[in-house]
């Protein structure tokens, strides 16, 4: 058996999301169902190094 996947989100990683509270609720919801039935670790993939440092320093705006 395998172990849950924890989900962690950076902090302030969701300032910029315009929909109210409820709204964010519903999607942070949606993101954990769809790991827990593996429909989004199967299209996942690992970011690159650069990739990483480019949303980290916001030279590139993350995939939504």
């Amino acid at each position: 058996m395998t172990k849950p996947v924890k989900i962690v989100f950076a902090p302030g990683c969701f300032d910029g999301f315009k929909g109210t509270q409820q709204e964010l609720d519903v999607l942070l919801a949606e993101i954990e169902r769809l790991f827990a039935n593996g429909t989004l670790p199967e299209g996942a993939r690992k970011l690159s190094e650069s990739e990483m440092e480019a949303i980290a320093s916001r030279q590139i705006e993350p995939r939504q």
